[in-house]
């Protein structure tokens, strides 16, 4: 069986990373990350607009964690733990079929610097080999050529392309659906 039950939280770690549970102190981090147009940019997501709604993703998410419906981490540098400068989650799990999306936003400061592809890395191994996933996917707009870059670098393949399956604004948007098998 899929395994969800994330007591106590995995703490991971990589040569540069941190990865650990998001605390209410990582509100400013989030908002920013949640509010950002350029973060934003592929996401279409409406932007936060107070500190009080970070405080209240972050809360929903550790009620979510302890309830096994998702698991988050967020990034940081291992010299610096203490600073979120991204976030990565299991979410969607379908444990009947032993699959999870993986979600993962980073601050624009640390783009295009092997992170979120270490990040990624480690966490797909945690899935694989700790949750017992099967299968993972990510759903990306395809106009978001940095993500699809790395996750093709990993291995993951296109699975499948969704024509204006997502409406946002007034717009209807593309998907482009990752995935990646044990």
């Amino acid at each position: 069986m899929l395994r969800t039950d994330f007591h106590p939280f995995p703490e991971l770690a990589t040569g540069r990373l941190f990865l650990r549970r998001i605390t209410l102190d990582d509100s400013g981090e989030i908002f920013f990350l949640r509010s950002d147009e350029i973060v934003l940019q592929f996401i279409n997501k409406e932007p936060a607009t107070t500190i009080k709604e970070a405080e209240d993703f972050i809360k929903r998410i550790n009620d979510d964690i302890d309830a096994g419906e998702v698991i988050m981490w967020a990034i940081s540098l291992r010299d610096h733990p203490g600073k979120l400068i991204g976030t990565i989650c299991f979410w969607r799990l379908q444990k009947e079929n032993y699959r999870a999306e993986i979600g993962y936003v980073l601050h624009p400061g640390f783009w295009q610097k092997g992170i979120m592809k270490e990040a990624i890395l480690k966490v797909i191994e945690y899935g694989f080999t700790e949750m017992r996933l099967h299968s993972i996917e990510a759903r990306i707009n395809p106009n978001n050529n940095a993500s699809a870059a790395i996750l093709k670098s990993i291995g993951f393949v296109q699975e499948a392309y969704f024509k204006e399956d997502f409406f946002f604004q007034d717009t209807f948007f593309d998907t482009a659906v990752y995935s990646m098998h044990q």
